[in-house]
């Protein structure tokens, strides 16, 4: 039952990083411009790295290979994201909030993907010959 409830989550978190990683090429042009907004260096890059990063991490979860990998490319990309994105601290108090509820959840979806690295491997069901139920 275990391994199924892994594998569950493992999907949905894939398919949330998938989709959030293909975003950033499909709004390319808007999320770089508020990128600018927020005083990122270098935008377009930091946006098609940021978006390659979270694909990265969505293959290896929903594919259960390399979740190491996996793990750092979700940090590299949360870590400054968060800092930099959702700075509520630094905002016009209208603003604080919604930037203070994305920077908390970007610290809930750090200690989630953490938690990765305590599923034992081979991941179940995970592709390259490994073990499943």
């Amino acid at each position: 039952m275990m391994k199924i409830v892994v594998l569950i989550g493992r999907i949905i978190v894939g398919i949330f990083y998938f989709y959030s990683g293909l975003n950033h090429f499909v709004k390319f042009s808007d999320m770089t411009e508020y990128a600018k907004f927020k005083g990122v260096p270098l935008p377009e890059l930091g946006i098609a790295i940021s978006g390659l990063l979270l694909i990265v991490a969505a293959l290896t979860f929903l594919f259960g290979i390399f979740p190491e990998v996996g793990v750092a490319a979700a940090l590299l990309f949360f870590i400054p994201v968060t800092i930099m994105m959702h700075n509520f601290w630094a905002v016009a108090q209208e603003q604080q909030m919604a930037e203070m509820v994305n920077f908390m959840k970007n610290l809930a979806l750090m200690g989630s993907t953490l938690m990765f690295l305590g599923i034992e491997k081979p991941w179940p069901f995970s592709f390259g010959g490994q073990k499943g139920g």
